[in-house]
């Protein structure tokens, strides 16, 4: 099934899709060396973001965020693609410069068609995002 979205920052990946109703920091949440969630309160804390669909409903925080997606992409620990509800200038700005496929505002609630582990296609380049039927 393709959903619709809107496009924030062009490109097409595949992976497993890792989903949090948390928001996320950049600066403070994420580990940039090592592409894992550090902040105990996080509902991902422990988890990897490398090459993962990561699924949030929007970021937060300093506009260093922007540089910290940047330096997981550097690293070979960024996400394969990102999804929000809506998206914000400091995630979508490091969606840009890092090359990470980045799109918001589906047709349908994410919260609904995505569970963790399924593995998806983004492809904001023609807006819209591939999930497995049923």
């Amino acid at each position: 099934m393709k959903v619709k979205c809107r496009t924030i920052s062009r490109g097409c990946a595949e992976g497993e899709v890792l989903i949090t109703s948390d928001t996320i920091s950049f600066l403070g949440n994420i580990d940039p060396k090592t592409g894992k969630v550090v902040d105990g309160n996080h509902e991902l804390f422990g988890q990897s973001i490398k090459d993962k669909v990561l699924v949030f409903p929007h970021g937060k925080g300093s506009t260093v965020g922007s540089y910290v997606i940047y330096q997981l992409f550097k690293n070979g620990v960024a996400p394969a693609a990102m999804i929000n509800l809506e998206s914000e200038p400091i995630v979508a700005v490091g969606a840009i410069i890092s090359a990470i496929p980045l799109v918001d505002r589906l047709e349908k609630d994410p919260g609904s068609i995505l569970k963790n582990g399924m593995s998806i296609k983004v492809n904001s380049s023609e807006g819209y995002v591939e999930v497995p039927e049923g």
